[in-house]
C-alpha cells in the first residue's frame, strides 16, 4: 500500500480495502460517523464506498446537491442542521466522499462545527484526487466568487481509491487532468511532455501519476503551508481561469465551465503574458497552448465578456494593496510569483487565445 505524508496526515492510495480507515476509527473511538455525498456520488460511488470501506459501524449520510452553484454557506447552514439534528457532537467525525466541491465545503463545515471536529477526505474526481487532496484548504464561494470563505485545517487522513474514476464523465476527466498537467508546468517539464499526449494515457499510467502530481502539490504546501511565497506557484493559470470559471457560472447565457476548462484557458492567458513580461520561449508558448487546445474544445469569449471577466481580477485571493498578482513562467518547470501585469497586455492575451 502506497501512501504520501502529508502535514499531520497522510495520503493513502488503496484498492478494495479501506483497512486505514477501519484501524483509524478503532484507535480514535468517535461517538459517531457521519459521510457527506452529493448527488451524484450519492448515486455512483456511495455503492462503491459501502463495498471497499468494509465499516461495521452504523453511518448517517448527508447529501447535498451537486455542483459548483451549491459551494455557498447556505449548503453549509443545511449540513451543519442535520449534523446538529443528527445528534453530532464534539467527538463524531465527518467522512467527505465525493470532488472537490464535497471535499471543501465539508472540510469547511467539520473545521467550524461545534469549534471543529474530525474529518477525512475521499476524493472520488481526478480533480479532487490530484488537488483537493493535500493543502488543507477548505471553504466555500461568496455569490460567484471562487473560495472566499474558508480556513486551512487538516483532515485526519485522505483515501485515494482509482475505482471511483470509473464513475467519472469524459469532461469530468478532462477537468482534472489540467490540475496535473499544471503541475509539471510549474515544477516538472519532464512530467508536463509526457502528460501533454493526453491519448497515450491510459488507465494504468493515470494511476502513477496521480501519485506524482500529489507529491507535487505535497512537496510545495509542505515548504509553504500558508501560501507566503512558493505555495503561490500552485496558482498558474488560476489568476484568469477562476475570473473566467466565476463568469461563466452567473451568465444565464453562457455554459457553465468545469474548473479545469476555464484553468486550461487560463494556462493559455498567463503562458502568453509569460512571454512579454518574464522571458517565456515563445516555442514553449505554443507548445502549451497546442497542448490545451488539443484536449479541450475552445470557447467563444467576446469582448463584453473580457470586460467582465477583468472586472472580476479585483476579487483575486493573491491579490495585496489593491494589485492584482501573477504566477508566470521563465520557462516550462520554472514559474514566478507576484507579477502585476498591465491591462493592455490583458486584452492581448485574450486576442493570442481566440486566435
Amino acid at each position: 500500500m502506497k501512501f504520501i505524508k502529508a502535514t499531520q496526515y497522510n495520503v493513502e492510495f488503496v484498492e478494495k480495502n479501506y483497512q486505514v480507515l477501519t484501524s483509524l476509527l478503532a484507535s480514535k473511538n468517535y461517538s459517531s460517523v457521519y459521510l457527506l455525498v452529493d448527488s451524484n456520488t450519492e448515486e455512483n460511488c456511495l455503492p462503491i464506498f459501502l463495498q471497499h470501506s468494509g465499516l461495521s459501524i452504523p453511518l448517517e449520510v448527508i447529501s447535498i446537491e451537486a455542483g459548483e452553484e451549491n459551494k455557498h454557506l447556505d449548503t453549509c447552514m443545511g449540513v451543519w442542521e442535520s449534523l446538529s439534528e443528527l445528534g453530532a457532537d464534539r467527538k463524531s467525525l465527518l467522512i467527505n466522499l465525493g470532488g472537490g466541491v464535497v471535499t471543501d465545503l465539508g472540510g469547511f463545515v467539520a473545521s467550524t462545527f461545534k469549534r471543529g471536529i474530525d474529518f477525512i477526505n475521499i476524493p472520488t474526481t481526478l480533480l479532487s484526487m490530484v488537488d483537493a487532496s493535500v493543502g488543507g484548504k477548505t471553504g466555500v464561494d461568496l455569490g460567484p466568487l471562487k473560495n472566499q470563505i474558508g480556513v486551512i485545517n487538516t483532515p485526519q487522513m485522505v483515501i485515494v481509491d482509482p475505482h471511483y474514476l470509473e464513475t467519472l464523465p469524459g469532461e469530468e476527466y478532462r477537468s482534472g487532468y489540467a490540475e496535473m498537467l499544471k503541475h509539471g508546468l510549474i515544477r516538472d517539464e519532464e512530467y508536463w511532455k509526457i502528460l501533454a499526449d493526453f491519448s497515450a494515457i491510459n488507465t494504468s499510467d493515470i494511476e502513477k501519476h496521480i501519485f506524482h502530481s500529489v507529491g507535487i502539490k505535497n512537496e510545495v504546501v509542505t515548504e509553504d503551508p500558508y501560501e507566503n511565497g512558493l505555495r503561490k506557484i500552485l496558482n498558474y493559470g488560476h489568476t484568469l481561469g477562476h475570473a473566467i470559471e466565476s463568469y461563466f457560472l452567473t451568465e444565464k447565457d453562457k455554459t457553465t465551465l468545469l474548473h479545469g476548462e476555464a484553468i486550461a484557458i487560463g494556462m493559455i492567458l498567463e503562458a502568453y503574458l509569460s512571454t512579454k513580461l518574464c522571458g517565456l520561449d515563445q516555442g514553449q508558448c505554443e507548445e502549451i497552448k497546442s497542448t490545451f487546445n488539443s484536449i479541450y474544445p475552445p470557447v467563444d469569449i467576446n469582448k463584453q465578456d473580457i470586460k467582465d471577466i477583468l472586472a472580476l481580477l479585483i476579487f483575486d485571493k493573491k491579490n495585496s494593496h489593491g494589485k492584482v498578482k501573477f504566477v508566470l513562467l521563465e520557462a516550462i518547470g520554472k514559474p514566478v510569483t507576484d507579477i502585476i501585469v498591465e491591462e493592455n497586455l490583458l486584452w492581448e492575451a485574450f486576442d493570442y487565445y481566440a486566435n
